[in-house]
């Protein structure tokens, strides 16, 4: 590690290693700095019984040739590297209710998704095609999220006061529709009240576009980021937590990791959640009203997860994810849980394999968890680093969710118990401790139409050298994130600037 460098990068995620690897290729200095023994944040994988599990990237969107998430990934040059799996085109996504038989497909394009579902709802054609329409519209008004230059999104008013439920109610009186429209909100936790549609359109459009699964999970993408960063003369370590900062005249300094390593640097990019960059940093080098703010932004909900290794040749591959509720106000609603209730909602998926054959090796399913229910055990912490026994109580109440999630899991898949080899389980303390955020929160801060600032966070801090990038600073996802790093570096090379850099080495890169 050198003595100086002109970026610290803290934190490995996605957003992360993207702007290390924009501003390496400007022939910064740059370092990245991870606290965890795996690098990638949400990217990271786990191993059980030689079966690979995501922890958080299930499936991408927008990878079809000259998509969004397609051009991005075509200028950081990590596209030939990557093993995908296409899901069906005409359900990738399927949305299935209690006591209802029937599936309600999301399938690939916009012109098969209005077809297959009006095969489901024959007299809603319109209503359908105006839903499409509507989502297109909206996606257009995001000029990052197009790969051009604009007026940043939030000074837009308009568009962060549509409420998402409302605006899809308007569509058409049916209430299954409805249902089926909204059915995959755990994709960003969406809230009947609160959430804007332009969150709803962004999450729910590249996976209309196009939809896949990496093959044997998320971390190639990280390792492909990491070898890109490296060819670009960056540099990455693990086992380095930082834990506080040096902050002299507003300007940071250093910052100091768990192996006390002392990491100097012109500019420091945080990666990681604002709230926690904020105890690092010590509230006491800002004014109160802005460490305020952002202790006042409410973070999203977090997740309770199940992760089965599957024996051999007893459960067909799916190649689609379920969106499952009770009935039909759980599609908004599902995390007003209460004990008697939980879980009222879920998502199935299975894993890929670059060699995937007929049988499914692993499935997991994730339902919505809030905070309170785990913060008995708040107080450990428990990484593959870090062991930190939670105890008997803590793996007596993961046992006793894990029933009750079953219970409802065989209701749509009613062998499901007896395919099991083994099971694993991930709670918000899991997601807190590996990802390093609040309270666990799933897709960083909430998204109010009631208060559309409120959650409007600048890449740039009040401490003149120091940035945020990732998940809590404008959407989440793959491509959230990558587009968070490029208004975090825009900001430092000049959006217009980086903006034809990246259209250029597009180019450049299509025709080596």
């Amino acid at each position: 590690m050198k003595e100086k460098y002109d970026v610290v990068v803290i934190g490995s995620g996605m957003g992360g290693l993207v702007a290390a690897i924009i501003l390496a290729r400007e022939g910064k200095s740059v370092c990245v700095l991870e606290k965890n023994n795996q690098y990638g944040g949400n990217l990271q994988t786990f191993v059980r019984e030689r079966t690979i599990f995501d922890t958080g990237v299930h499936y991408l969107g927008g990878l079809n040739e000259g998509q969004n998430l397609y051009r991005y990934f075509d200028y950081l040059d990590i596209l030939d590297g990557l093993h995908l799996k296409k899901l069906d085109e005409n359900g990738f996504d399927i949305i299935t209710f209690d006591n209802d038989s029937d599936e309600y497909p999301h399938a690939q394009g916009y012109d098969n998704f209005h077809e297959t579902l009006s095969k489901k709802f024959p007299e809603e054609r319109l209503a359908i095609k105006a839903y499409c329409d509507k989502i297109r519209e909206t996606c257009a008004r995001f000029p990052l999220y197009n790969l051009q230059l604009g007026k940043p999104y939030h000074n837009d008013t308009e568009l962060f006061k549509l409420p998402a439920k409302a605006l899809i109610d308007s569509f058409t009186s049916n209430e299954k529709l409805r249902a089926v429209l909204a059915g995959s909100n755990l994709l960003y936790a969406g809230e009947a009240d609160r959430t804007p549609f332009y969150v709803h359109a962004l999450s729910v459009n590249s996976y209309i576009q196009s939809a896949y699964r990496c093959a044997d999970g998320g971390s190639q993408i990280t390792k492909m980021l990491l070898r890109k960063l490296k060819e670009s003369g960056g540099e990455a370590y693990k086992h380095q937590e930082v834990t506080g900062f040096e902050v002299d005249n507003k300007t940071v300094v250093s910052v100091e990791t768990s192996t006390g390593a002392i990491v100097k640097g012109d500019l420091f990019i945080s990666n990681i959640e604002p709230k926690v960059t904020l105890k690092l940093l010590g509230t006491e080098h800002l004014r109160k009203s802005y460490v305020n703010r952002i202790e006042d932004i409410e973070s999203t909900i977090s997740a309770f997860s199940i992760h089965f290794v599957l024996k051999p040749k007893t459960f067909k591959y799916l190649n689609r994810n379920y969106y499952h509720f009770k009935n039909y106000k759980a599609v908004w609603n599902g995390h007003e849980y209460t004990q008697k209730t939980w879980p009222e909602s879920y998502m199935v998926s299975m894993g890929a394999r670059k060699d995937q054959g007929e049988w499914g090796d692993q499935m997991t399913a994730i339902t919505y968890m809030r905070y309170e229910e785990v913060e008995p055990w708040a107080g450990t912490f428990n990484t593959v680093t870090h062991k930190n026994n939670r105890g008997e109580t803590y793996e007596e109440f993961k046992r006793a969710k894990t029933e009750t999630f079953l219970n409802e899991l065989e209701k749509k898949f009613p062998n499901i118990r007896a395919c099991i080899q083994s099971v694993h389980t991930s709670t918000p303390l899991s997601y807190r401790d590996y990802i390093n955020c609040n309270k666990g929160a799933m897709y960083g801060y909430v998204k109010d139409v009631n208060n559309p600032l409120k959650s409007f966070l600048s890449p740039r801090t009040k401490i003149k050298n120091l940035f945020f990038t990732g998940q809590s600073l404008n959407m989440h996802g793959i491509l959230g994130v990558t587009i968070s790093s490029i208004v975090t570096c825009s900001e430092i090379l000049g959006g217009e600037y980086l903006l034809n850099k990246i259209l250029k080495g597009e180019k450049n890169n299509k025709s080596a």
